[in-house]
């Protein structure tokens, strides 16, 4: 019953989009769009690889069919991601990053933790703060792209605050998870104003994968 409930309801938004932007949508874009429902079917029913695999094949389609939307949503991105990232930093020093592709690999070594904003069009980012080495008391990491894969490793000695928004995809934290679309996860330690130090983390994609364990 609910699989048939979340199944109507995947049918109800792929139509809601497709009268919305009717003008604009052609068969190819209706086919990527049928396949990106079906991928969030697939991921709320726990198949995970085939459900993003569909994902990915139907956001490249529609990447393709709309070319120009697509450079717009990216550089409408980029604008919003400068706005945002000074009024989280209020002026205080902190590294923007922008590029096409990133790969971030906090996890294999010992590394800075300061405030940093990172934006891309694809990024991976593996972040383990048992190894972070600390360079600010409470230090902001703001992560924004189009599509992500984010994997962050939280131990109990910080304080931590986390605001999270996946458009499409999944947001797993610890034993919990949310898939399909809209997602969003505000979140904050209990013991975090009583921290000696204090990180917060906001991600915003419009697809992607974000995951947060605790060591």
């Amino acid at each position: 019953m609910e699989k048939r409930k979340s199944a109507l309801a995947l049918a109800g938004i792929g139509i809601g989009i497709i009268i919305l932007f009717g003008q604009w949508i052609g068969f190819l874009s209706v086919f990527a769009l049928i396949l990106m429902l079906a991928g969030i079917y697939k991921i709320r029913n726990s198949k995970i690889k085939k459900g993003y695999t569909m994902l990915a094949i139907g956001a490249g389609l529609l990447v393709l069919d709309h070319l120009f939307l697509f450079v717009v949503i990216t550089l409408a991105s980029l604008a919003v991601f400068y706005s945002r990232s000074r009024k989280l930093h209020k002026g205080q020093s902190s590294i923007f990053k922008h590029n096409f592709i990133s790969n971030h690999k906090w996890d294999e070594v010992p590394w800075s933790l300061r405030s940093t904003s990172i934006w891309h069009v694809v990024g991976d980012v593996d972040a383990d703060l048992t190894l972070a080495l600390p360079e600010e008391r409470e230090p902001v990491i703001f992560l924004q792209g189009i599509f992500g894969d984010i994997d962050i490793t939280l131990p109990d000695n910080y304080g931590v605050e986390v605001e999270m928004f996946v458009l499409f995809g999944q947001i797993q934290f610890d034993r919990d998870h949310e898939a399909g679309m809209l997602n969003r996860l505000v979140w904050k330690s209990p013991h975090f104003e009583q921290s000696e130090y204090k990180v917060k983390f906001v991600v915003s994609y419009l697809a992607g994968d974000v995951r947060i364990r605790f060591y």
